[in-house]
């Protein structure tokens, strides 16, 4: 026990009622930070927490317009793509056909997880126990049941089975 006052326990004669603090006088009822945000989005007006403009939709807008001016002429909107947009996959692959060897980790990390949670295994055990040696026995032999997704710049993706790409 130390001989500094602070014996693990506040001292008996604290008082917590004076002092200031957060007593009726502290806080001022009349100020509001959020109500002018909440005008501004009740009128539909508002800007997001980064500050880009909020549609109707509640998504910022790339180009700061309204959106309105494009629906004027009461056209249907073109298929969204990119990043303003939800993303589509390519029709065309323009990726490498090799599975990079972040991917591989990933695959095996997960596959041995899945494996170790009790998953089927998909290739005959030879005495092997350790998940991660199913895993690569399993990746070897292309039975892997798992998607790779790959997303490029434009904002679209390719989808690789495991069993597609070439490892070495």
């Amino acid at each position: 026990m130390s001989d500094d006052g602070y014996a693990g326990g506040a001292p008996d004669d604290f008082d917590y009622e004076t002092g200031p603090g957060y007593g009726e006088d502290t806080f001022d009822e009349g100020y509001d930070l959020l109500a002018g945000e909440q005008e501004e989005q009740a009128n539909g007006e508002g800007a997001g927490e980064d500050g880009m403009r909020m549609g109707e939709d509640g998504h910022a807008g790339v180009d700061g317009g309204d959106g309105e001016q494009d629906m004027a002429a009461h056209e249907e909107p073109a298929p969204a793509t990119g990043i303003a947009g939800e993303r589509q996959p390519n029709k065309v692959r323009i990726t490498t056909p090799y599975l990079t060897k972040y991917e591989r980790a990933r695959i095996l990390g997960t596959r041995a997880l899945q494996i170790s949670m009790n998953a089927p295994v998909l290739v005959p055990l030879d005495g092997e126990t350790d998940a991660l040696q199913i895993a690569i026995k399993e990746l070897s032999q292309r039975k892997i049941p798992l998607v790779i997704r790959r997303y490029l710049p434009d904002g679209s993706f390719e989808d690789w089975s495991v069993s597609e790409l070439i490892t070495d």
